[in-house]
């Protein structure tokens, strides 16, 4: 064999040991209902803070700790723990997508997505009230 197809072979075996591994830390998105049939599992749950529900974040005793409460898509509410810190304007979200998984029947969350409400909304429909009142 010639040194190219050797370094070839190892390349692709490289390549495909990336893409298992990666495949591994993959979650699907579900709900709540099924991330707590089947603790241990990684999940990705969208759904809506509970504004209603207290949260609790004490940067001083641990910053890493933020804990509040979700309703997923189906409407089923839960308490979670997100091990990061409390993201700026969480209040103002409209959607949450939370990756974690179950633990001694907590959804603990370790990553975070949000859905915030867009900065140019108050103008669009300005806009659009113009172009309706000029027809």
């Amino acid at each position: 064999m010639k040194l190219i197809h050797i370094i070839a072979v190892i390349a692709i075996a490289v390549g495909i040991g990336i893409l298992v591994s990666a495949s591994n830390d993959m979650a699907t998105y579900s709900n709540f209902k099924d991330a707590f049939e089947t603790p241990g599992q990684k999940f990705k749950v969208v759904g809506t803070l509970s504004k209603d529900k207290k949260m609790y974040y004490d940067e001083q005793k641990n910053p890493n700790y933020f804990t509040f409460f979700m309703k997923d898509n189906e409407g089923e509410e839960h308490k979670v723990i997100l091990r990061k810190a409390k993201p700026q304007d969480f209040e103002r979200s409209e959607q949450i997508v939370l990756t974690g998984k179950v633990d001694n029947n907590e959804f603990i969350a370790t990553d975070m997505l949000m859905k915030c409400p867009s900065k140019y909304k108050d103008e669009e429909i300005q806009m659009k009230k113009a172009a309706q009142g000029s027809l």
